[in-house]
């Protein structure tokens, strides 16, 4: 599948929700450690804008998100909560330097 990058902006009064939820998600990929993704989101600095990165190494390309019942709650009513939707994205890395430094896996020196 490869690499697709998300953005949307939630409304003003469901911004802290949509992170809640967007949490949650993390938490249960921390719990279950699914294989083949790798996967980040950001709040930007207007407190209201979500970015999401995820890359699929899966070897079927079947994305391990759809099978988390947290992402799966997560997208249920994304619309409800957005200003503008999201937007999807493929993209192609170009380049990387200790993209995660919150990461267990990435060495920080």
């Amino acid at each position: 599948m490869g690499v697709v990058i998300v953005r949307y902006k939630s409304k003003p009064d469901r911004a802290d929700e949509n992170q809640a939820l967007v949490e949650q998600v993390f938490a249960e990929l921390d719990a279950n450690g699914p294989a083949g993704l790798r996967y980040a989101s950001f709040r930007l600095a207007d407190g209201v804008s979500f970015v999401h990165v995820a890359s699929v190494e899966t070897d079927d390309g079947t994305n391990p998100l759809n099978q988390t019942p947290a992402f799966v709650e997560f997208v249920r009513e994304i619309a409800d909560r957005c200003e503008e939707g999201p937007v999807a994205s493929d993209a192609t890395l170009v380049g990387s330097y200790r993209f995660a430094p919150t990461d267990p896996a990435t060495p920080t020196t």
